[in-house]
């Protein structure tokens, strides 16, 4: 029999429900396994005597393994390989970042060391954008909430995050239920992650977008566009033919109305093919009724799965100052990191440790060295 994660949180809620346990006590189960992540859950202080055998009969406190931990040369980026129970395998990928570096009005900018975790909800998409590596791998399954947050778990013990996205492998709005419950657990005792940390990622699943504020209001919103035509969009997402670009605009006035949130653009930067100032302009043109953050992202090479070419820094910039001279929107430029270990923005597709890079039984002795 298949053990359900312990932070499935609908499962053992349903589970102390029937057997008349108050589920109360959920949170503090929580709690003690994240302090003693060594423990058995027979070992859980205080629970109603009934909980025990109902706990260890169908709950595990991870039903993952983190099979392995690559270090980037950057320093900054660490990659975790989980295997899940069945056998599957996701990415998630760790970035830190100390936003005191650089100026600010010339001072330096406030803050301090932070880390950000990159989770994944599926195995594989089925979304199949013809830039990411992700979408080679076809679609497998759906992760569970409990094994959403269990990659919160295993990142946890590496060092203390503070931001979560769900920028990894899967299109999250394909799995709703989980990803609002896996969300609704992060920021609830005792992760306690703000929901204003927490963002979401979508290529435009308009029926997703439309609930979306309702069910997890503060939470940040990101939309894969990559283009500001829906020509050009469905030449290089395919998935953009179910969700024509004027209905999505829509959604995300409407989104905006009842959210009072900026949303973020996500812009990859295709050589060639969508980077042209025509481009800028339209793209401009398309989003001077939103508050909206575009961010320009560098396309990261994925080998022989895709001929796409990265756009020149300069025409980068030039897009930028499109965007903000003529438009007035705010435009940052994504900086990458990890592409040397395939956990850049649409790199990750599942792979297992090369020769040569630091992985698990190398990092694991210095983690100290990865704590902020």
């Amino acid at each position: 029999m298949a053990f359900r994660s312990v932070f499935d949180l609908g499962a053992i809620r349903s589970e102390f429900e029937n057997a008349g346990i108050n589920t109360n006590f959920i949170p503090l189960i929580w709690k003690f396994v994240l302090q003693n992540p060594n423990c058995e859950l027979n070992e859980v202080p205080s629970l109603p005597s009934i909980a025990y055998p109902l706990l260890t009969s169908k709950f595990k406190i991870s039903t993952s393994t983190v099979d392995s931990v690559v270090e980037s040369i950057d320093n900054v980026t660490t990659k975790l390989l989980v295997k899940l129970q069945n056998g599957a395998y996701v990415e998630t990928v760790i970035m830190r970042y100390d936003s005191r570096l650089g100026i600010l009005g010339g001072k330096p900018r406030p803050g301090g060391p932070r880390a950000t975790l990159c989770v994944s909800s599926q195995v594989g998409c089925k979304m199949g954008c013809t830039f990411c590596a992700t979408g080679s791998m076809g679609f497998k399954n759906n992760l569970s909430s409990g094994e959403i947050v269990e990659q919160l778990v295993h990142a946890s013990r590496l060092c203390q995050i503070r931001n979560v996205v769900f920028m990894g492998m899967g299109e999250p709005l394909n799995n709703y239920n989980s990803v609002v419950e896996a969300v609704r657990i992060m920021t609830g005792f005792p992760f306690q992650i703000s929901p204003k940390r927490v963002t979401v990622s979508t290529v435009g699943i308009i029926h997703a977008i439309n609930k979306l504020w309702g069910d997890l209001p503060s939470v940040n919103l990101a939309v894969s566009l990559h283009a500001p035509i829906q020509d050009l969009r469905c030449q290089i997402m395919p998935a953009a033919r179910a969700f024509p670009l004027e209905k999505l605009m829509n959604s995300l006035l409407e989104y905006q109305k009842n959210s009072k949130q900026k949303i973020f653009i996500e812009y990859i930067m295709l050589d060639g093919i969508n980077d042209e100032e025509q481009n800028a302009h339209q793209l401009g043109k398309l989003l001077e009724m939103f508050q909206v953050v575009v961010n320009l992202i560098p396309f990261n090479p994925i080998g022989s799965l895709s001929s796409f070419k990265t756009s020149n820094d300069q025409r980068v910039v030039n897009f930028q100052k499109i965007l903000r001279g003529s438009y007035n929107i705010r435009t940052t430029i994504r900086k990458e990191m990890g592409q040397d270990i395939s956990g850049a923005c649409g790199q990750l597709v599942v792979t297992h440790p090369k020769k040569g890079l630091k992985e698990n039984s190398n990092l694991l002795t210095d983690i100290e060295d990865l704590r902020i």
